[in-house]
């Protein structure tokens, strides 16, 4: 399978096509960007979202993620559990994306844009650089660009009325999400309740 980047450099592109991501709930499966298809602890479905949860084994850094695709928001949200020594002064990571909404099967677009959240703190907003060299490639269009500017602003802005509280912000549009926990040692997808947002 041809990767992202090696399309990017086939075409003599300075960033990377944007990245695509496949979640196959029946399966019990994400595959990523690259091709590799991951196992998915955890699928658990809400009217606003979908959230999955899954061990990163072999990452230097990363052991586990958590995330929630939010259709309406234009939005994946994830917590990052990091290995001792790699902790990172982060909350929360959000990616711009579309979502792709199905029965079985979901599909995140990801528009390059992110924005990183610290509880209380601050909503920085990152990859504006290779976000205009994607428009300028044409690897987005205008109107998928100017819908992603509007999700990461929009974003941005409700963090800051917040007090830069995610939850809260979340909550005035009706969204509560809850948070599994770090991943153990278990990629078999089985359906477990969710604990209450802590």
């Amino acid at each position: 399978m041809t990767t992202q980047r090696e399309i990017a450099e086939q075409l003599g592109l300075p960033v990377h096509p944007p990245k695509v991501e496949v979640f196959d709930l029946a399966a019990g499966t994400n595959t990523d960007p690259k091709g590799h298809v991951r196992p998915v602890q955890l699928f658990h479905r809400e009217p606003f979202g979908l959230y999955l949860t899954r061990a990163m084994p072999g990452h230097v850094r990363l052991a586990a993620l958590e995330s929630w695709l939010l259709p309406a928001l234009g939005l994946r949200v994830t917590r990052w559990h990091w290995r001792p020594g790699h902790e990172r002064d982060l909350d929360y990571y959000l990616d711009v994306v579309d979502v792709e909404v199905g029965e079985q099967r979901w599909r995140s677009v990801d528009h390059y844009l992110d924005v990183e959240v610290r509880t209380g703190r601050a909503a920085d907003l990152l990859d504006v650089d290779e976000f205009v060299v994607a428009v300028r490639a044409e690897l987005l269009d205008a109107e998928t660009a100017q819908r992603a500017m509007e999700h990461a602003y929009a974003a941005v802005d409700g963090l800051a009325r917040h007090g830069y509280d995610l939850s809260a912000w979340l909550r005035d549009s009706g969204i509560e999400l809850s948070w599994r926990g770090q991943p153990i040692e278990d990629p078999v997808p089985e359906q477990r309740t969710l604990p209450p947002t802590r």
